[in-house]
C-alpha cells in the first residue's frame, strides 16, 4: 500500500530542494514576547498576539470560571443543542463592539469564510475579489458557481473597470471581497475607494479584517478606522489573533446573520466551541475597549521597528501595520536569515512560496504590545548583523 502514496515523499523532497517547505518549531509554553521553544529562550517575532492577550490572567480566570461553570465542551452542533447562554452573551458582545445590529460566531474565519461565500453567491452572481486575499476567501470563492474577476493587488482603477462591465450584464448581485490588513504585506485596504465604487456600482462589500481586529480604529477594526462600519456588508474577523483567543465572528445586519444561522454549512454543521473559549472572547473584548493603551503601544512599537529596519536598508514593502515584512527575494535566502535569528534567540518566520510570490521570499516580523524598547534593539542589532554577513542590506 505505501507505493500508492510514494508520489507524496517524492513531491515533498522536490518542495525540499527548492527551499519551500515549513520547520515546524513547538513552544514550551504561552505564547507572549518571551518564549520558550524546543528549549531554547528566545524573543517572539512571528506571533499574531497582538495586543500580548493570548497569556493575559483575566483571559484566562474567565475561561477557568466558565469551564467551572459549564463544563469543557458544548455538546453539540450550534445549531442543535449547542448553543449556551454565554454564546449568546458573545453575539451581543461583537455587534457592540464591532457597531452592527447583530453577530455570531464560527469555529474559525477561515470556517466564516469557507462556509459563508458559497451561500451567499451562486450562478448568475459575480464576485470580486483582491488577487491577494487569503486562502480562505478564495476556497470560499472556488466553492461557488458564481462568475470571478479577479483584480491587481489594491488597483481601484482596475477594479472600477470590473464593476463597469459587469453593469452590462445582468448579474443579480455583485460582492466585492477583500482583507482588511493583507496578511503578508502589512498593507491596508483602500476601503474608502471600495465602499465609494460599491455604492456607485450598487454592489456588496465584504471584508475580512483578521488582522485589523485589535489594530485598527482603535481595536475596532478598519469599519472604524475609516468610519465605514455601516457601509461594510459583512464584517468577518478572528479572536484568534490581536484577541488572544480562539474562534470567528461574522457581523452585520440582523438579516445577515438569519441568512448564515440557517444556509452556512460551517455553522451549522460543525460543533460548537467550548464555553471557556467564548467567556475568553468576552473578556478580549472588554480588555480592549478598556484599555486603549494597548493598542498605543502596539503601534509606538511598530513605528520604531520599521523606521530602524527601513534605515539599515531592508525592503518592507508596502507594511502599514504591526505587519513588517523583511523581503529578501530568495526562499532560501529567506530562510537561512531565519535560522541564524533563531540561533541568536529570535523567532522569526520565514514565508515562502506559495505563500508569496517565488521571487518575494520574506520573514515576516509581527509587532506586540508587551516588546519593550529593549527587546526590539536586541532584535535589530541582531537583523544588522545577520543582514550584512547574509547580504541582504
Amino acid at each position: 500500500m505505501r507505493e500508492m502514496t510514494e508520489f507524496l515523499r517524492r513531491e515533498y523532497e522536490e518542495m525540499e530542494k527548492q527551499g519551500l517547505t515549513w520547520t515546524i518549531r513547538s513552544l514550551n509554553g504561552p505564547s507572549q514576547p518571551h518564549v520558550k521553544v524546543e528549549g531554547k529562550d528566545c524573543l517572539m517575532l512571528a506571533s499574531n498576539n497582538y495586543l500580548d492577550l493570548a497569556n493575559d490572567p483575566r483571559l484566562k480566570e474567565a475561561a477557568i470560571k466558565a469551564i467551572e461553570k459549564y463544563g469543557a465542551g458544548a455538546g453539540s452542533d450550534w445549531s442543535i443543542a449547542g448553543t449556551m447562554d454565554i454564546h449568546i452573551e458573545l453575539y451581543k458582545k461583537i455587534a457592540k463592539f464591532k457597531n452592527t445590529e447583530d453577530a455570531i460566531t464560527f469555529q474559525t474565519g477561515f470556517a466564516a469564510n469557507s462556509g459563508l461565500i458559497p451561500q451567499l453567491a451562486g450562478k448568475g452572481d459575480l464576485l470580486v475579489s483582491d488577487e491577494l486575499n487569503h486562502g480562505s476567501i478564495i476556497d470560499g470563492v472556488r466553492l461557488t458557481k458564481a462568475d470571478r474577476a479577479v483584480y491587481p493587488h489594491s488597483d481601484m482603477a482596475a477594479l472600477e473597470k470590473i464593476l463597469e462591465d459587469a453593469n452590462k450584464k445582468d448579474y443579480r448581485r455583485v460582492i466585492i471581497l477583500t482583507d482588511g490588513v493583507f496578511s503578508m504585506d502589512g498593507d491596508i485596504a483602500k476601503m474608502k475607494e471600495i465602499c465609494k465604487l460599491a455604492d456607485e456600482y450598487q454592489a456588496l462589500v465584504y471584508v475580512d479584517d483578521a488582522h485589523g481586529e485589535g489594530v485598527l480604529g482603535d481595536g475596532h477594526g478598519i469599519g472604524k478606522h475609516f468610519n465605514l462600519e455601516k457601509e461594510i456588508h459583512f464584517q468577518i474577523g478572528t479572536f484568534s489573533k490581536a484577541f488572544g483567543s480562539f474562534g470567528g465572528m461574522l457581523a452585520g445586519s440582523r438579516d445577515l446573520i438569519l441568512f448564515a444561522y440557517n444556509k452556512a454549512r460551517t455553522w451549522l454543521l460543525s460543533a460548537a466551541f467550548p464555553p471557556h473559549v467564548a467567556a475568553a472572547n468576552i473578556a478580549a473584548l472588554d480588555i480592549v475597549e478598556k484599555e486603549p493603551d494597548r493598542v498605543k503601544r502596539l503601534w509606538d512599537n511598530t513605528k520604531y521597528f520599521k523606521k530602524e529596519v527601513e534605515s539599515m536598508g531592508y525592503d518592507t514593502g508596502n507594511s502599514e501595520t504591526p505587519i513588517i515584512p523583511l523581503i529578501v527575494g530568495e526562499s532560501k535566502k529567506a530562510k537561512r536569515l531565519a535560522d541564524k535569528m533563531y540561533d541568536e534567540g529570535i523567532f522569526a518566520l520565514a514565508i515562502v512560496y506559495p505563500m508569496v510570490a517565488r521571487d518575494k521570499a520574506r520573514i515576516r516580523v509581527q509587532m506586540n504590545a508587551g516588546h519593550t524598547k529593549e527587546d526590539l534593539d536586541f532584535a535589530l542589532e541582531k537583523l544588522e548583523r545577520i543582514g550584512k554577513e547574509l547580504k541582504i542590506i
